[in-house]
């Protein structure tokens, strides 16, 4: 007979508050910021109380751990709006890739190339890919040249990542903005 599957008690997020303080003594941060120092903790819960608002553990591995007397639900707010923020001024680099041929025309070259400073402008990484067909294989060499071209002309905006590396009929590079 199978036993049923006991649920972990849920992970409580944040700072711990009124009852949730262990210790016997705390440094206390009055609601104005003020320091009223060294107190019990029943004292400290029953300032908190008469003011109508909660004591929060602001820094649990102090000797003895640091309360203030604030409101809860509006620190917590105040939390979730600064993490909220800092996600939305953060941006995500990605890897574009560009692929070439190594016998490629010089328009289409300077098509791939506007891309590239376009990604760079952006933020992105870029991955170069050069693929090889057929009797191309015999000329490593031109795609060699090729992705050193790339490198020259994007010397002052990037710096390369990954140096040049064949894989099958494929060399590739990848550069990453300055």
């Amino acid at each position: 007979m199978r036993r049923p599957h006991k649920a972990a008690a849920p992970v409580k997020e944040g700072p711990r508050a009124n009852s949730e303080i262990r210790a016997a003594r705390v440094q206390l941060i009055d609601s104005d910021g003020s320091n009223r120092g060294v107190v019990a903790i029943q004292e400290a819960l029953q300032i908190a109380e008469d003011l109508g608002l909660d004591l929060v553990e602001i820094s649990p591995n102090a000797e003895p751990p640091v309360c203030k007397i604030t409101d809860l639900g509006k620190l917590k707010y105040q939390s979730q709006k600064k993490a909220a923020e800092a996600r939305k001024n953060q941006k995500v680099i990605e890897i574009k890739e560009i692929k070439m041929r190594p016998n490629i025309d010089t328009h289409d070259y300077e098509t791939k190339m506007k891309a590239v400073r376009r990604f760079f402008d952006e933020g992105d990484k870029v991955k170069l890919t050069l693929r090889f067909r057929g009797r191309e294989m015999a000329h490593m060499e031109l795609g060699m040249q090729l992705l050193n071209k790339v490198r020259e002309e994007t010397a002052e905006i990037a710096k390369v990542e990954a140096e040049p590396k064949l894989e099958g009929r494929q060399m590739m590079m990848v550069l990453a903005p300055r």
